[in-house]
Order: structure tokens, then sequence, then C-alpha cells
């Protein structure tokens, strides 16, 4: 029997390095695992241009469809998962469902990204302090402090992954946030598997239920007490999640 492929991709900020644990718990498996650095992390270069979500799986598109020549993979069943950001970007993915890929058979998401919410009281007391903090700082005698400043405004705010990108990803992560994964779900035909921690504080747990509900048949497993990681602390768990649907239909 052929083997099947095990497509993941990882969040904002990460790297093939993400999955160091899931291969671990997977070894021995009959499953081809491929893990690429997505653009603008690990070793790959930054895209050309801000790029938005339909960029990334585009780019993802190519990518496989390079490993299909090398491997022999266009006939084989893919298992996609992804975590944070690259959970969007197999949403996006999966609603398309792209003739030029093996057809997905089976859907993970870890703490997918992707579900646009109202900004909250700190994200508009944040871009409040911004504005009138840029106005205050132009001030002559004031400028030598605008860089601590905005670090402190970024720390404050959590937006780590946006005070540590460079300009031209800084803008990547600004249009792919605006984007809402909502409307894309229903589309979702392949069997669905949510795993989420509980204290998740990138992307709450809120989601999770969003997601679970609006993808057709899907199945939610939350993780008490646990938070964005939950793709690295509970390889185990979702390792064991998997390997149930190696070689099995999807209708199973």
């Amino acid at each position: 029997m052929t083997k099947p492929v095990l497509l993941c991709l990882h969040g904002w900020g990460g790297s093939k390095e993400s999955f160091t644990e899931l291969r671990t718990a997977l070894a021995g498996s009959d499953v081809e695992i491929l893990t690429p650095d997505l653009p603008g992390f690990g070793a790959e270069p930054e895209p050309p241009k801000p790029w938005t979500t339909d960029d990334y799986a585009d780019w993802v598109t190519q990518w496989l469809e390079k490993k299909n020549q090398e491997l022999g993979i266009k006939n084989q069943e893919l298992l996609l998962l992804g975590h944070s950001h690259g959970g969007r970007i197999a949403i996006t993915l999966a609603s398309r469902q792209p003739t030029r890929l093996p057809p997905i058979t089976r859907l993970y998401l870890c703490a997918a990204a992707g579900v646009k919410h109202r900004k909250g009281a700190r994200e508009l007391l944040g871009l409040w302090a911004a504005k009138a903090g840029g106005a205050f700082l132009s001030l002559p005698g004031l400028k030598a402090l605008a860089p601590l400043a905005r670090k402190t405004l970024y720390r404050l705010l959590r937006s780590h992954d946006y005070e540590r990108a460079s300009p031209l990803m800084r803008e990547t992560l600004k249009r792919v946030t605006e984007e809402d994964v909502r409307p894309l779900l229903h589309h979702i035909a392949a069997p669905t598997n949510i795993f989420w921690g509980t204290l998740d504080r990138m992307t709450p747990v809120k989601d999770a239920h969003i997601l679970h509900h609006a993808i057709r048949g899907s199945h939610l497993h939350l993780f008490p007490g646990s938070r964005h990681r939950i793709h690295r602390d509970h390889a185990h768990e979702i390792a064991a999640v998997i390997r149930k649907h190696l070689h099995v239909s999807p209708a199973s």
C-alpha cells in the first residue's frame, strides 16, 4: 500500500523544527512527513512583497508540486496539519481542495489562527497610545526615545511577533491577521480534527468552538491547562489520532 503524506505547516515565527516532537512521536509510523519552512521563516527567504494567506497557500501548492516530482506522491493520501498561522493556511487549502494537489483526506488544526474578532479594549487602547505617543515622541529631543517606547508598547500588547518582524513581514502579518477564515469553513469536506489548549492566549479557545461548529463532522480535542504550543506539548496525543487514520477510509 502507498505510504500517506503528512504535510505540516508551522506557525508565525516558527520553522520546520516546530514539528520535532511530532516527528519523534510518529517515528516508525507508515507515513511520509513533510515540514517545509514557510517564506520568511527558518531557512526560507522572505517573500518578494507583503503576502496574504492566499499567497502562502499558493506557495505551499507549488512547493508540494515540486515534492511530487521528487518523491512521486501525486496519487498518495495527503494529510494536512497546520499550527497557528499554518492552520490559517491549511484551512485555506482545504477549502479550495486544489486539483494540482493530491486529495486532502484528513485535516488537523492545532490552535489555528484565522478567526477575526472585534478589537478588544486592550488593543484599542494600544492603538490610541501608539498614535498619541507617536505624535509626542516626534517632538524635538524626544525622537531618540521612540524605539524604546515602541518596544515597550509591543510588549504590553503582547505583539511580540510584530516587534521581531522585518518591515515586509510586519506588513504581511497585518494583512493575514485582517483576514477571517469563517467564510471558508463550510467549504471544507475533509474529515477534520481540532486540537486546542484551554488556556491559549494567542488563539482563544472560543475559536476552537467556532471552527468545530462550522466544519461539518469535525472532532474537537481540548487539553485543559495547555496554551498555544499544543502541537509540541501534546505531540504524542496528536500522533495517536493521526496513527488511527493511516490507511483508513476518510469516512471511517
